[in-house]
């Protein structure tokens, strides 16, 4: 157990350093945030562009961890919204519910189409693939063929940026949950009752008023208060250990200088891969060769406004049509009223890429006017004059990308991590795991405890395959 006068540095000023940082100070342990933007929250800030804001990435706040629900509510308090949920899948120019709804589904596919998927489903449950590898074999066993082209293959192409069969099922496995063609049918006929209803289901979830960034603003007000310090626009480029001390050297991008810091401990959500590229200490070849092939995917945020009121009731809209690159499309006023004053409704369409790629590389103006183009060709809008251009976001290290084999990979860099002394890795990016933000959140949380005496596993978090949100 560390002692009250410890230098503990938390890397990352998202929903996991946050709350670890939080858990600390609630406890009398100070501790320093160096984050690297010039704001908190991560993939899950909240953007202000003029009187409108957006959220990056879209956060519900719904957790089977009743810990984290009660410190969102106590942060938030009756600035915690209750939202009816609705995400629809677009396809072939029509809308379908997801989790799938039967009689919706029939009608916009009509019944020649819906036999073949009910011939595909029975086929590939007679004659399922064999091993289970991939994505696509995981999906297909449970759902068939077709209707795997139809709502799996695009849109997960679309985020990744490879095929699917070069995918690890278990993506399928953590963010499908479960589900699969006869799940829903018995879903839409029986009812499943509420207290075994899986969490693809869910009708409602929480959101703040304002967005998530109310949420990290309030921990950073506690932070600062309770005597922690928040460091921003600095980059961690090497950690070095000496005489039971590591040494950071953080590039400060507004003096454009390099800064040194030290700690007897460190907590890390930064990209896995990045974090021991920095380690200043010997890497066996295999690790090495481990993380050449660890890779995140990125995605673009460009917001448009569109004048006009109500174009669809969803928070948002999966873009399964091959035909456009937008992988999603939100409409925030469907999060929150208050975030998008006026009759105009504020869209942000979601661009998924990879850092230093052609679309990566384009300028902001290229992208707004494809996000414009893509927003009329998709009917969302009815001519140009209708949309006012915003603002682009890019988010880096978004998504760590499932491949093949990965979870063998993982076991030996979390094998290398546990020889590291008095350090820990957080957060969707530090645990390689696509984690929701409560997932994140508890990582933080269980090491902030674990400097305090305890023994939590935080690679442990979220592995049932019901609990994470689907896509």
């Amino acid at each position: 157990m560390i002692d009250k006068n410890s230098e503990i540095i938390i890397i990352g000023g998202g929903p996991a350093g946050l709350a670890c940082a939080y858990e600390l100070v609630r406890n009398n342990i100070k501790c320093k945030i160096i984050e690297s933007s010039n704001s908190l929250g991560g993939i899950a800030k909240t953007i202000k562009f003029k009187e409108y804001f957006f959220d990056l990435g879209g956060h519900r706040f719904f957790s089977k961890n009743e810990e984290i629900n009660v410190l969102w509510k106590s942060l938030l308090g009756d600035n915690l919204l209750t939202v009816p949920r609705l995400s629809r899948i677009y396809y072939n120019g029509k809308f379908f519910f997801y989790p799938i709804k039967i009689s919706n589904a029939l009608y916009n596919l009509g019944f020649r189409e819906s036999l073949e998927i009910l011939w595909s489903y029975i086929y590939y449950k007679i004659k399922p693939i064999y091993p289970e590898i991939s994505f696509e074999d995981w999906v297909i066993n449970r759902f068939g063929k077709r209707l795997y082209e139809i709502f799996f293959k695009t849109y997960t192409e679309k985020i990744w940026g490879i095929d699917c069969r070069k995918i690890s099922k278990e993506w399928a496995a953590q963010r499908i949950k479960g589900l699969s063609l006869l799940e829903v049918v018995k879903n839409n006929i029986f009812k499943i009752s509420r207290s075994k209803k899986i969490r693809t289901l869910i009708t409602e979830f929480y959101y703040p008023t304002y967005g998530p960034g109310m949420m990290w603003n309030a921990m950073k007000d506690y932070i600062v208060k309770n005597g922690g310090q928040i460091l921003f626009n600095r980059e961690v480029k090497k950690i070095i250990p000496k005489n039971e001390v590591y040494h950071l050297v953080a590039f400060n991008n507004l003096t454009q200088k390099n800064e040194v810091f030290t700690a007897k401990y460190i907590v890390s959500s930064m990209a896995l891969n990045e974090f021991i590229r920095s380690l200043q200490v010997p890497i066996e070849e295999k690790i090495k060769n481990i993380l050449e092939k660890l890779r995140f995917r990125s995605f673009i945020a460009v917001s448009l406004v569109v004048k006009k009121e109500n174009l669809f009731p969803d928070q948002w809209i999966y873009i399964h049509s091959p035909e456009v690159k937008v992988g999603r499309i939100q409409n925030v006023k469907n999060w929150s009223k208050f975030m998008v004053p006026g009759n105009v409704t504020l869209l942000v369409a979601e661009y998924f890429c990879s850092e230093g790629d052609e679309l990566w590389s384009c300028s902001d103006d290229e992208i707004l006017e494809l996000a414009s183009e893509e927003i009329l060709k998709l009917k969302f809008a009815n001519s140009k004059e209708e949309i006012e251009k915003g603002i682009v976001v890019r988010v880096k290290n978004a998504y760590p990308v499932y491949y093949l084999g990965f979870e063998k990979d993982l076991l030996q860099i979390k094998e290398f991590i546990s020889r590291l002394r008095n350090i820990q890795i957080i957060g969707r990016g530090g645990l390689y795991r696509y984690n929701n933000m409560d997932h994140s959140m508890l990582s933080g949380i269980y090491a902030a405890r674990n400097l305090l005496g305890k023994n939590y596993d935080v690679w442990l978090i979220n592995v049932e395959k019901e609990y994470l949100e689907e896509k």
